[in-house]
């Protein structure tokens, strides 16, 4: 017989809760070789991210991947830890903890708004049984994922329906896969690149996206065409025209192609060419973390002025900023729209128990 999971000591007629699940990629633990091994081996073992058969796989990763380059990520990593951590997950947490207050003033006191990783800690299982255990019963979940990929948004779903599988009471369940095109969202990103340019001169703009295998592209995966009307709408609400803009595709890794123009062969032909000023955004990325700070503003800056290039600048991501903590919070708020706002007695024996005393009033009237 299946053990499903339950609640010791459940009181019956307790409140009911409104969760909010934020899901971020996630990171290692720290800096080094052996926690980087471990977060890879996790990440780069789920079958969304990597679509070769599992023998054939599991040989490449544990033979060969997961000998090398641990090393060589743990030294990316060193280069943009800071005192409290990961840029990731300080971000990530921030922006959860604001979201919370946001929440709670919008939609009451009874909002529960969680973190989580698709890999490492604080892990989707271990958050959504704390949600469980504070009476969550009604459930949105919020992938950290403007764009929608089956590398990303669907592991999330995957993580979380395999886990409501194993309870006893499934809490009602909301799934938002994509804010590509969110208004909000749009001008949000916008006004960060009008900001930046306050201070920095305006140069041509490079939205760099992480990068996909082409053939997810032809297999129906959506995420280029998402990423591509993201950079469409934000160059408009700039006011540029198509001259003053380009997008490129960052992070590709193995032999097979990927999603093109790459980003780094884009900045080198920029640089030689004589287009030697440029300012790079990367709004597929909720908070700033490896692939924005060390590959963008870092390497990528470098390898832009080691051939040519004389003015290379980077805009950091939304992180917990009050735009990205507004676009978010509207975003939710619509997405639970219809679901009671106020809590209530969700067992039948409370509600029981006040038919009872009814009754017995109507009873004694006659």
């Amino acid at each position: 017989m299946p053990d499903y999971l339950g609640l010791p000591q459940f009181e019956h007629g307790s409140a009911a809760r409104l969760g909010i699940l934020l899901v971020n990629l996630g990171t290692p633990e720290a800096p080094t070789p052996a926690a980087v091994r471990k977060f890879l081996a996790e990440f780069l073992w789920d079958a969304r991210v990597v679509e070769t058969p599992r023998w054939l796989w599991w040989l490449a990763l544990h033979g060969v991947i997961l000998r090398i380059r641990p090393s060589k990520s743990a030294h990316a990593y060193q280069q943009i830890w800071t005192p409290a951590g990961s840029p990731l997950m300080q971000h990530s947490r921030e922006l959860t903890a604001r979201l919370q207050a946001v929440l709670a003033d919008k939609l009451g006191p009874h909002v529960t708004v969680a973190l989580a990783m698709s890999y490492g800690a604080p892990a989707i299982r271990t958050t959504l049984e704390q949600m469980h255990r504070d009476g969550v019963q009604r459930l949105l979940v919020l992938p950290l994922y403007p764009q929608y990929s089956a590398t990303t948004t669907a592991t999330v779903f995957d993580q979380v329906t395999n886990t409501l599988q194993r309870w006893r009471w499934l809490p009602e369940l909301r799934f938002i896969t994509q804010y590509h095109d969110d208004p909000a969202y749009i001008a949000a990103v916008a006004d960060s690149i009008r900001q930046h340019w306050q201070s920095h001169e305006r140069r041509h703009l490079i939205f760099s996206f992480h990068g996909l295998p082409r053939s997810y592209l032809l297999a129906g995966d959506p995420y280029h065409c998402q990423c591509m009307k993201t950079a469409r709408l934000v160059s408009e609400q700039l006011g540029l025209v198509e001259s003053e803009w380009s997008v490129g595709f960052q992070s590709q890794v193995g032999r097979a192609e990927w999603l093109r123009p790459y980003t780094d062969q884009l900045l080198i032909e920029y640089a030689k060419s004589g287009r030697r000023s440029v300012t790079l955004v990367c709004p597929g990325f909720a908070t700033d973390c490896l692939e924005t700070l060390e590959e963008i503003a870092i390497r990528n800056r470098a390898l832009f002025l080691e051939n040519g290039g004389t003015d290379y600048d980077y805009v950091p991501a939304l992180n917990a900023g009050d735009a990205h903590v507004n676009t978010l919070a509207g975003l939710i708020d619509r997405h639970v729209q219809g679901w009671p706002q106020t809590p209530d007695r969700s067992d039948d024996s409370s509600n029981a128990e006040a038919l009872k005393a009814r009754a017995l009033r109507l009873g004694a009237a006659r």
